[in-house]
């Protein structure tokens, strides 16, 4: 984190202190609350062909084309933010991945939402389950299960990546298979292995749904202050969601990751602790349609997926 601490910059803009440093930008408020902002498009040149930007209006858009012939194309509004992402086979069928476009007509503006705590009808180890102890089954059956309780509307992307109220819709996973040293988002190769069960939840929700999207999440302990463990939270949910698409396959498209600092540790402390320092996995794609149906019709003469 030290070259990162070196190379950060602080300005103020509108009562906000913003901190940019290589790859993110920080952003605190003037209640004292902090979050986090990457371009997530850098996931995305693994395995790319060759990745093409230009502007559309006032719209900046974003096509990797990859060997198979098919294409994610990522439009980015004049704000920064993901308006939508689309993949488009090789014979130019397209799928919606994520429209930010839609904005619910009783929404207040930002991106911060303010819900009531869920009410949990289901046993607490299958609303946070430990990945360690799970199994095949049990992954497979939290990456794909429904809301936790009933969904008001549709959310964007940033809604849910900063309203912790509208996260707790969904179940989450969380991978203390894999433990990072302090100060590190670096995954050891030995641990790298750990995330095949998770890999194999994925690939097999996204076979089913190709619409499918999953919010990697990172966490700190509470060593270090607030802005240095929001960048290195953010770094290492990048590094597991660009090792879940380079070792295991995982299309990077149906992956979004985000950083959370020290805000919601698993164990109570101030001090250095290993739990703490880890990654959660959780569906969203409920979240992103408000709970509609997402799966794509079957093709003609076939069985719809059971």
């Amino acid at each position: 984190m030290d070259d990162f601490r070196g190379a950060r910059k602080e300005t103020q803009e509108g009562g906000r202190t913003v901190f940019t440093e290589p790859g993110r930008i920080i952003v605190r408020d003037p209640s004292g609350q902090s979050f986090i902002r990457h371009d997530d498009m850098d996931r995305f040149r693994f395995g790319a062909r060759d990745i093409q930007t230009q502007r559309v209006g006032n719209e900046t858009r974003t096509v990797v084309f990859r060997p198979d012939g098919s294409q994610i194309i990522t439009t980015i509004g004049p704000d920064g933010q993901l308006l939508r992402r689309v993949r488009r086979d090789r014979d130019g069928r397209e799928i919606i991945i994520i429209d930010n476009t839609y904005r619910d007509p009783s929404a207040v503006g930002g991106f911060y939402v303010d819900l009531p705590p869920p009410i949990i009808r289901i046993p607490y180890d299958r609303y946070i389950v430990d990945a360690a102890a799970a199994s095949p089954e049990l992954i497979y059956d939290t990456l794909e299960a429904p809301p936790v309780d009933r969904l008001e509307r549709r959310y964007s992307l940033d809604e849910i990546r900063y309203s912790p109220s509208v996260r707790q819709l969904m179940p989450s996973i969380d991978l203390n298979t894999i433990n990072f040293q302090t100060g590190s988002w670096e995954i050891p190769p030995d641990q790298a292995a750990r995330l095949q069960g998770i890999a194999d939840g994925l690939n097999r929700a996204i076979a089913r749904n190709p619409r499918e999207v999953f919010l990697i999440e990172g966490h700190t302990d509470a060593v270090g202050n607030d802005i240095d463990n929001l960048s290195l939270s953010d770094r290492r949910a990048q590094s597991a969601a660009e090792l879940l698409t380079q070792q295991f396959g995982v299309p990077a498209e149906n992956l979004t990751s985000q950083g959370y600092g020290s805000q919601y540790p698993i164990e109570q402390t101030d001090g250095p602790s290993r739990v703490n320092r880890r990654v959660t996995i959780r569906r969203i794609t409920p979240l992103l349609n408000g709970g509609t149906a997402s799966l794509p019709p079957p093709p003609p003469g076939t069985a719809p997926p059971r």
